[in-house]
């Protein structure tokens, strides 16, 4: 698809899907993260999306977020009598799991991630900077809390980190959904949070030649997006992401054959 063609079809796909309107169409885990403007809380809300968006959102709705702002053995009896469960993650697991945020709490994330985002002008070296602290915070370790956070990368990433992109692009990005909590890191730096979707809308539009879903397809895909807009390349993530969770991306490239 020639590139002018593509601007068009995906600004016409930004435009209606890059509101308010557009975010409540269908679940999204941003309806929740963007009630409390909080970085903290909305890094807690995008490590749980994984899975069914809808099942996401209901269970996002039914934490309290406020354990973060309370004492270690408040948390410990919190969970201790309401035991909860998500996916990979049991009771004990989502209870480290706040007192590892109840902890981060106190530190200047942004800084954290703009610190190893200067090593090479790579956000994804921000994030793992920040994988790794959060790792400092707490000895606690299992399968599903070592899920929940993530991996810290020695030389390469081989995942796309796809949670922690969508959740700098809810704190970084400063129009539309999106909240620009953080001043000091560059939207034009941003990754895309690839998932599914977007690797299969991506591939459509011959903006990804990889078949493999990993952290080289998304920085492919980024580094495309940029040639239509270099200074805001990830504001076509939500765009990409509701093409292929609706199945429109059939129709819509029959249009611009």
């Amino acid at each position: 698809m020639e590139i002018l063609k593509l601007k068009r079809l995906l600004d016409d796909e930004y435009n209606a899907h890059c509101s308010q309107d557009g975010l409540f169409s269908e679940a999204d885990p941003l309806q929740v993260a963007r009630e409390f403007k909080d970085p903290v809380i909305m890094l807690c809300c995008a490590l749980f999306a994984y899975g069914n968006a809808r099942l996401i959102v209901k269970f996002l709705k039914s934490l309290d977020f406020s354990l973060i702002y309370k004492s270690q053995s408040q948390i410990s009896a919190y969970f201790r009598d309401n035991p909860r469960i998500y996916r990979f993650e049991n009771a004990k697991d989502l209870e480290q799991i706040f007192i590892t945020f109840s902890r981060l709490k106190d530190l200047d994330i942004q800084a954290i991630i703009k610190k190893g985002f200067e090593k090479n002008a790579m956000m994804i070296d921000g994030i793992n900077a920040l994988i790794s602290c959060i790792y400092g915070l707490n000895e606690y370790r299992s399968l599903g809390y070592n899920f929940y956070f993530a991996k810290v990368f020695e030389k390469s990433p081989k995942a796309p980190y796809k949670r922690y992109n969508m959740w700098l692009r809810w704190c970084v990005r400063d129009s539309d959904i999106d909240l620009g909590i953080f001043k000091n890191l560059p939207k034009s730096e941003l990754i895309l949070p690839l998932d599914t979707h977007t690797h299969k809308v991506a591939q459509a539009l011959k903006l990804c030649s990889r078949r493999v879903y990993d952290f080289k397809s998304a920085l492919e895909i980024t580094q495309n997006l940029k040639q239509l807009d270099p200074n805001d390349p990830i504001k076509y993530d939500f765009a990409l992401y509701r093409l292929g969770q609706s199945g429109k991306i059939k129709k819509l490239l029959e249009n611009f054959k």
